[in-house]
């Protein structure tokens, strides 16, 4: 059974949501880090840290929000990607890329850039 003209437009819908969300996400990372320095991120009012934990503190943050960033990114793209497919061609949307199999209409709603059944 193939995807209804409503689940489609449900899942454009869950695409474009998806989509904002993410940009806003990736956007707020970015302004987080780029709008001060890490003094003042972390609130500091000298240069030098109090303490090297605190330096190790401000290392593993800067490099929790790259992490973040990057998988955000990734699933921008996905995300991108299932738009472009949606639009391409609706009536394969939903197909499993390794067995052309349906992907289940649940999967899809909350993983709506899926493309595989598992």
């Amino acid at each position: 059974m193939t995807l209804t003209q409503d689940q489609l437009g449900h899942l454009e819908r869950r695409l474009e949501d998806e989509r904002a969300r993410a940009r806003a996400l990736l956007a707020r990372i970015i302004d987080d880090r780029s709008g001060s320095t890490g003094q003042d991120a972390a609130g500091d009012l000298s240069v030098a840290p109090f303490h090297l934990a605190d330096l190790g503190t401000d290392t593993m943050d800067a490099e929790l929000d790259e992490s973040n960033a990057t998988r955000v990114s990734h699933e921008l793209e996905e995300i991108d990607a299932a738009i472009e497919r949606l639009h391409a061609s609706p009536d394969r949307f939903g197909r499993c890329e390794n067995s052309d199999r349906e992907i289940p209409f649940a999967r899809l709603d909350m993983i709506p850039w899926a493309r595989t059944c598992d």
